[in-house]
């Protein structure tokens, strides 16, 4: 991944971190694939908690394409969803 676009990404995240460690969470870059899919790990108690699934499309996915809209999809590891 080039280092001006992790740059991007991780500055994109730093503005909802605050929100997701109030809740004893937060979340770590995996990988950028190719077709521009950023795959995440939901960490602490985002990587739990029931609402994971919605914080990663209303915040993190939100946050991440309106920063870098050529990412298409933010996906999270380790979150089943129900």
């Amino acid at each position: 991944m080039q280092t001006e676009l992790k740059n991007k990404i991780e500055f994109a995240l730093d503005t909802i971190r605050p929100y997701l460690e109030a809740d004893g969470g937060n979340v770590r870059i995996v990988e950028l694939t190719e077709d521009m899919v950023l795959r995440i790990e939901m960490l602490g108690s985002c990587g739990s908690c029931p609402m994971s699934s919605m914080t990663l499309k209303a915040g993190v996915e939100d946050a991440i394409k309106r920063a870098i809209p050529e990412i298409t999809k933010v996906e999270a590891i380790n979150l089943t969803v129900a």
